[in-house]
């Protein structure tokens, strides 16, 4: 097992990295991208957040969980990514050859190429709907949306997936055992993946470290030293959660034989605010993980099976949204309020929009400071 290094020199190196992470990623821009969820009453006009994401951030790539029209425009010459969703009760219909072409001469073909449109979603997590109507029409309505965009030549161009759940797989622990659910591996993924393969598309997984993480589990799943796990099999020690899952996913992909497929992060993220009792929410932490995690998927590094690489990454989300159900968590992924102000900071936001930021928000600490830094030389003086 490894051990945590624990030295000034690590100290020195760690604090480094942190001050470095927003010109490291300015090179690099492009491969960390957000989810732009808008259930809310609250968020700014979709043109405001098109000009913020172009001009005050690094973020370069967006994910729809719809194809919102006033959106799409929005959007128009940005050169940011975006990727729209197809519904998950409108996959029966999307099966239809006339309905697949409708939508996309409704939802795509108005806004390219003004709109930098380079993924359509078919559904989001399908599979643990355990709706047998969609997930028994699910990939072929990926295939029959393929033929829409083939006679419109936009296939090129524009690629078709569906992000999953984790809970696709049924042993993820050790990540060397993980494997597909049975039923589901051969007669949903595997045409799935033959798809992705034949498309060159990617699989693409909503991995959550928060949700599996506990008092005991913290420090795992938020990047910090920590004893780590040790595979038995691969004789590999895994000291953060994302690269778990990460590789149990990749363990599934190689037992189909379908390795070689690219695996992209459509989700992941770590709630500001929560309900009392909940472990690691807060603003320190959901900072720590996000910020941790762009660092860790642009690396190169990789993961314990699959090193020297990176990984196109979408954060959840990019605002708090204030109409969401369930717990308080739930409303409370966002990177940034309403207002457009960060609900902490990340490193993502251009250099001098971070300045302006962290001039807003510590300038009565300044002035406290100045103030007790002329009573200190007035003290002198007597």
């Amino acid at each position: 097992m490894e051990k945590v290094i624990n030295t000034p020199l690590a100290h020195l190196l760690g604090a480094l990295l942190i001050l470095l992470t927003p010109i490291f990623l300015q090179g690099v821009e492009g491969t960390i991208g957000v989810n732009y969820g808008t259930v809310a009453d609250n968020l700014p006009p979709p043109v405001q957040v098109a000009s913020f994401l172009r001009n005050s951030t690094i973020i370069r790539r967006v994910r729809l969980f719809d194809a919102n029209p006033e959106i799409l425009k929005a959007f128009a010459r940005t050169g940011i990514s975006v990727t729209v969703n197809v519904p998950n009760d409108l996959i029966p219909q999307l099966t239809e050859l006339s309905f697949a072409q409708q939508w996309v001469e409704t939802n795509v073909l108005p806004y390219v190429p003004a709109t930098n449109i380079v993924r359509i979603l078919v559904g989001n997590e399908v599979i643990s709907t355990a709706n047998k109507l969609l997930i028994g029409n699910l990939v072929p309505a990926m295939q029959t949306l393929q033929v829409a965009l083939v006679e419109k030549s936009l296939d090129r161009h524009i690629h078709i997936s569906t992000p999953h759940f984790l809970g696709i797989l049924s042993n993820s622990t050790p990540p060397s055992t993980g494997k597909f659910r049975p039923g589901y591996d051969i007669h949903v993924l595997k045409p799935l993946l033959e798809f992705l393969r034949a498309t060159n598309s990617p699989f693409m997984i909503n991995p959550y470290p928060f949700f599996d993480s506990s008092d005991d589990t913290l420090d795992y799943a938020l990047f910090r030293p920590n004893p780590g796990v040790f595979d038995e099999a691969t004789r590999l020690t895994y000291t953060n959660m994302l690269d778990a899952q990460l590789d149990a996913v990749f363990s599934a992909l190689k037992l189909l034989d379908f390795e070689d497929i690219d695996i992209v992060i459509a989700e992941t993220g770590w709630p500001s605010k929560g309900d009392p009792g909940q472990a690691g929410v807060d603003t320190g932490s959901a900072e720590e993980y996000n910020r941790k995690l762009i660092q860790h998927v642009m690396s190169g590094i990789g993961t314990p099976l699959m090193p020297n690489r990176t990984f196109e990454t979408y954060i959840f989300a990019l605002f708090n949204e204030d109409l969401k159900p369930g717990p308080t968590c739930e409303r409370n992924f966002g990177l940034f309020k309403p207002d457009m102000t960060p609900v902490y900071d990340i490193g993502i936001l251009r250099p001098i929009v971070a300045n302006a930021a962290a001039n807003t928000d510590h300038s009565r600490t300044k002035s406290r400071a100045y103030l007790l830094m002329l009573l200190f030389v007035c003290l002198m003086c007597l």
